[in-house]
């Protein structure tokens, strides 16, 4: 179907069948999955019109074209082009007018889903009488626009509550989680689920068995049972609760200081849903859309959004890349079967991972069956708690766990593709292991080492073929850690590297490629950040006031806290290691060496920084014996702000190094590496991103008057003088 007036194809197409069906076909043209863009408003009007003009019609089913997607969500592009809440606005009143139209077509509409079904798709969809979806793995339904820092704009604030109830609704839109369709149907998400198969058949005898009745109505609040979500409150509770309005308060008012406790006030987008909803439910559907429309604008226009889109894009851009420079030829090999050296925490996430998303047969080698044992129990326990949430079959996990297996020897390597080890910081282990396995398949596999200082040229300094060599760096725990950091060598092979690339996608990985050096990247830049922390207690800064700022500035957990659940034994390995390459300003602060020599190894031996005598999740309180230890008496009066700046500035600062030296390729490599591998806070963009948004004048500042107080480890990047000089920023856009 063409657009007469532009001559553009539409997305979308409908068909009237003998037996009065309409079959509206969403297909965006020239683009692999279906996402909503302006000019759907237009070419819905057509569609409306041409309903109007077939009289034969007496329902519709909407089904995509795609053969894996329904609607993935709104076109971010088309937001981030939009210069003022005005014009945003306007956009979520145009949602907000196809969407009501459809719902009052005086016509029962089905939508027939396979695959992702997110953000505006579902919103569509619940403008629809009827919901079927499929039980194919793709199929997921969803708003997830909390993660770009906004909110559901086409009214999925308002028809979400009163479809699936206001708790369980919150839980969906404040997580952002994806529901496969049994956990769909079980919420009255969706009201049918089907094999892939029969979707087309089903959809059609649902839109003719509601053409008899008349049109479902989706408007009565309707708390559904057995979903634990995000408010935890029971659902007899919940039901009480909905339909009162002191009671809705209850449930409101505890998102609130849900969220908050969450966010810390960092992100506005949480709470502007919960109000977008608490709208609705008070003062009627339509002046909750007023209030949806003017919350949305305001998050669109934020800087806390426009960051996070920032992420999206990069993220997006990074599925699409090599690894591998442009003009530089290629050819991917085939990796099938994967050896793992070594059963620990490390080991085995990276077993699980390989065996679970990338479908590869795993052979784990450790130096005894207990190790060996150790690992296929750690792969096994996530499997039972998927189990146990009914997240996948006890055949697809019993299948999916079969591709793992273990041995003490290298009985089975030889016919390995790819070969990973993950064994203690050592370099002669690491070489040693590699001339193993150079002989064991006869310099066939690809030899990876998941080192998290050491350079991939020392290791490969003695192998036969170092083009076959590689650095993955997994972060930990590997089945849940989104990063993967592949660090490669002058002599590592074109070919090699874009297989590795495609080997982490496959996993489920967001990669970035780095140059080889101590540290790489990410430990490079975790280590000024870590000792930053131990400068500011040995000034006399209690060990939980340093883990709090950070925690409120947006870091997933403090610095010392960090170290404790890293291990301060593995701190103290990587230490000398950066220190040797970098000098002064790599060097924890002396007080760290008096942790090692009292058997301080955090968590996992249960002395560190903080206590962990007392059992369950209850927050840890300081051990108040390492005070006495560090000879230090925490009474500082540097204040939150100060900590902050500090530990944050000296991963700024070492980012910039990193491109400056060319370990990095990109400011967008560097963003996406320390959010998703270190926790920077998405909402700053990452540390380049970071410096745009400030000012590069300020950052430098800030660093020269932190050099001239604490010392040359704030020495500014030559990179950001030469910046500030010229007026330049790290995006141009």
């Amino acid at each position: 179907m063409t657009n007469k007036a532009t001559g553009n194809l539409s997305a979308f197409e409908l068909s009237v069948a003998e037996n009065g069906v309409g079959w509206l076909t969403v297909d965006v043209p020239n683009e692999a999955q279906n996402t909503v863009k302006a000019e759907f408003a237009e070419q819905f009007e057509a569609i409306f019109e041409q309903i109007k003009s077939e009289s034969a019609i007496n329902s519709i089913v909407i089904i995509s074209g795609k053969e894996n997607g329904f609607i993935a969500g709104a076109d971010i592009s088309m937001l981030q082009g939009l210069d003022s809440e005005e014009a945003v606005i306007e956009l979520a009143k145009v949602g907000h007018d196809i969407f009501n139209r459809l719902e009052s077509l005086n016509l029962p509409v089905v939508a027939a889903i396979n695959g992702p079904c997110l953000g505006a798709g579902l919103e569509l969809a619940l403008a629809c009488s009827y919901r079927i979806c499929t039980q194919h793995s793709a199929t997921k339904l969803g708003l997830p626009e909390v993660q770009l820092g906004v909110l559901p704009g086409g009214g999925g604030t308002q028809r979400l509550p009163r479809l699936v109830g206001i708790a369980t609704s919150l839980d969906l839109m404040l997580t952002g989680k994806q529901l496969n369709g049994k956990r769909a149907k079980k919420i009255g998400l969706v009201d049918e689920v089907v094999p892939r198969s029969n979707l087309t058949k089903a959809a059609e005898k649902a839109a003719l068995n509601l053409a008899k009745k008349s049109k479902r109505v989706t408007s009565k609040l309707a708390p559904k049972v057995n979903f634990k979500g995000l408010l935890s409150v029971a659902e007899i509770q919940k039901s009480a609760l909905e339909t009162s309005r002191a009671g809705r308060k209850i449930i409101f008012d505890k998102a609130l200081e849900t969220v908050n406790k969450k966010t810390r006030g960092n992100y506005p987008s949480p709470e502007k849903i919960i109000r977008s909803v608490e709208a609705g439910m008070e003062n009627g559907y339509a002046a909750g859309l007023e209030v949806e429309a003017k919350l949305f604008a305001e998050l669109v226009m934020s800087d806390e959004a426009k960051q996070l889109m920032g992420i999206f894009f990069a993220s997006t851009a990074l599925k699409k890349d090599t690894g591998v420079p442009k003009g530089q030829d290629f050819k991917l090999i085939d990796i099938e079967r994967v050896g793992v050296l070594g059963g620990g925490l490390m080991g085995a996430g990276i077993a699980f991972v390989t065996a679970d998303k990338a479908k590869k047969k795993v052979r784990i080698k450790d130096q005894n069956h207990q190790g060996v044992n150790h690992a296929l129990k750690y792969c096994w326990e996530i499997y039972r708690k998927k189990l146990k949430r009914k997240h996948m079959s006890i055949n697809d996990a019993s299948k999916r766990f079969a591709a793992i297996t273990g041995t003490t020897s290298y009985q089975g390597f030889k016919s390995c593709d790819l070969v990973i080890e993950a064994v203690f910081e050592n370099l002669e282990l690491k070489q040693t292991m590699l001339k193993d396995i150079e002989q064991v398949t006869n310099g066939r596999a690809i030899f990876a080492s998941n080192t998290s200082s050491i350079p991939i040229s020392d290791i490969a300094s003695t192998a036969k073929n170092p083009d076959r060599v590689i650095g993955l760096h997994y972060f930990s725990p590997v089945e849940k850690m989104p990063l993967l950091e592949i660090v490669i060598t002058d002599k590592t092979s074109p070919d090699v590297i874009a297989s590795c690339v495609e080997f982490g996608k496959s996993q489920g990985k967001t990669v970035i490629v780095v140059k080889d050096g101590a540290g790489f990247y990410t430990s490079r830049i975790l280590a000024p950040f870590v000792n930053e922390a131990g400068h500011l207690l040995a000034e006399g800064v209690a060990i939980d006031k340093i883990d709090k700022a950070m925690k409120n500035a947006g870091f997933p957990v403090g610095p010392i806290t960090l170290l404790d659940e890293v291990g301060i034994d593995v701190g103290t390995k990587i230490a000398p290691i950066l220190a040797e390459a970098f000098g002064d300003r790599m060097q924890p602060p002396a007080l760290f060496e008096k942790l090692q020599q009292d058997n301080r190894k955090g968590k996992k031996n249960k002395r560190g920084f903080y206590d962990y005598s007392a059992a369950g999740k209850k927050a840890k309180a300081v051990d108040a014996s390492i005070y006495t230890l560090l000879g230090v008496v925490p009474n500082s009066g540097i204040n939150e702000q100060q900590i902050v700046q500090r530990c944050l500035l000296q991963m700024v600062n070492e980012s910039v190094m990193c491109l400056e030296e060319g370990i990095l390729s990109s400011p967008r490599d560097g963003d996406i590496g320390a959010i998703f591998g270190l926790g920077f806070p998405p909402f700053l963009g990452g540390p380049f991103r970071y410096v745009d948004s400030v000012g590069i004048e300020l950052v430098v500042e800030q660093l020269e008057a932190l050099q001239a107080s604490c010392g040359d480890r704030f020495k500014p990047a030559k990179m950001l003088l030469d910046m500030k000089a010229d007026g330049s920023k790290f995006y141009q856009e």
